[in-house]
């Protein structure tokens, strides 16, 4: 099997072992929590995973996670977490250290993907989902799209 191949089975596998366990609660925080646990457990090179949410126009206050400690407070316009929610896109970083701005929590982290969350209902951003390696080059459009589906089961858009 394809490496491709292997990624999108596992991402389905793992689609279909969330959208169980994420209809055992209706509270969101439980649901994200439970998310970053399936990630971080499940994908054997994902260094840290979780959430960072929008508190005001100029801060972003870390959620749930699974990993190492977090930065607690990532402030406007720094880092890949703004960078995707101010273009409204994801964002996939082969090596942080040649990010402009990438604001290192963790110097053991090479790599990430950051997708934006936007409000459905006000279609403002709410903040983002963050996944770090400690591998350069890590992630890729494969798991761009597994995550990206794996994220509609919140109660957010997905970019």
């Amino acid at each position: 099997m394809k490496p491709e191949q292997t990624k999108q089975a596992r991402y389905e596998r793992l689609y279909e072992q969330l959208s169980l366990l994420l209809q055992k609660s209706p509270n969101l925080e439980a649901q994200m929590a439970t998310v970053c646990a399936v990630i971080y457990h499940k994908i054997s090179y994902v260094f840290w995973a979780g959430f960072y949410l929008v508190y005001d126009q100029n801060n972003l206050y870390v959620g749930p996670y699974q990993g190492p400690l977090a930065c607690q407070e990532l402030t406007w316009p720094k880092g890949v977490c703004w960078s995707a929610i101010l273009n409204n896109e994801a964002v996939i970083v082969e090596d942080v250290n040649k990010f402009p701005g990438h604001i290192a929590c963790d110097s053991r982290s090479k790599s990430e993907i950051v997708i934006p969350l936007t409000n459905p209902v006000t279609k403002k951003p709410a903040g983002v989902f963050d996944v770090d390696s400690t591998l350069y080059s890590a992630f890729d459009q494969y798991d761009l799209e597994g995550l990206r589906k794996i994220l509609a089961l919140l109660r957010y858009e997905i970019r």
